[in-house]
């Protein structure tokens, strides 16, 4: 009987009628209606580049971008592509979400921060790319940590190779370890955002 219940909770947790909802409702269900999500997994887009939410979108359609085990790529094939510049810049259009204030490391914090802004002999700012000029990078502030990992990480061992992928890659594995944790943090607790 038990087995025969769990069954069904299972069945009816993935039939969720998505008829009538806004297309950005769709991706609200894991990245947040207001574009903040919970779940380290999911990105907070909420304030994202537009062009870049769209850019990536598309990857995962044309299964160019494959680095989360299949999951946008099934998404995406719910979105009409009429709806994608929607769904962009709605998230666009959303509140910067606030970086996280607990266990701030100050070492920690201060050379990540000066691995974004300066970077260092071999290793190219952040800074000179993620920027308020650029509509092709992300905004990485305030984004989850254990995202930013996971990317980076990625990014290292070529999992991720969408779009700009070969220049991240390098930046990725020219990263030391401590290099890297260290930069997640600062970036995780840093509201960076230009107007």
């Amino acid at each position: 009987m038990f087995l025969l219940g769990f069954g069904l909770q299972q069945a009816q947790a993935g039939m969720i009628d998505k008829e009538g909802m806004a297309p950005w409702e769709i991706c609200g269900m894991c990245h947040g209606l207001d574009g903040v999500s919970h779940m380290p997994k999911f990105p907070k887009l909420a304030g994202q580049k537009a062009d870049y939410i769209k850019a990536q979108f598309i990857a995962f359609m044309n299964g160019e971008r494959t680095n989360d085990g299949g999951q946008m790529q099934a998404i995406t094939q719910e979105v009409q592509p009429g709806d994608i510049n929607r769904i962009a810049h709605y998230f666009s259009q959303q509140a910067a979400p606030a970086p996280i204030d607990e266990n701030v490391d100050d070492q920690l914090y201060q050379q990540g921060k000066s691995l974004f802004a300066a970077g260092r002999e071999g290793l190219p700012a952040c800074r000179s790319c993620h920027n308020v000029a650029r509509s092709d990078t992300p905004w990485l502030d305030a984004q989850h940590e254990d995202y930013l990992q996971k990317q980076l990480n990625d990014f290292k061992s070529e999992k991720r190779n969408n779009q700009t992928g070969s220049i991240m890659q390098g930046i990725a594995k020219e990263l030391q370890p401590g290099e890297q944790e260290a930069l997640v943090h600062y970036l995780s607790r840093s509201a960076l955002r230009e107007p």
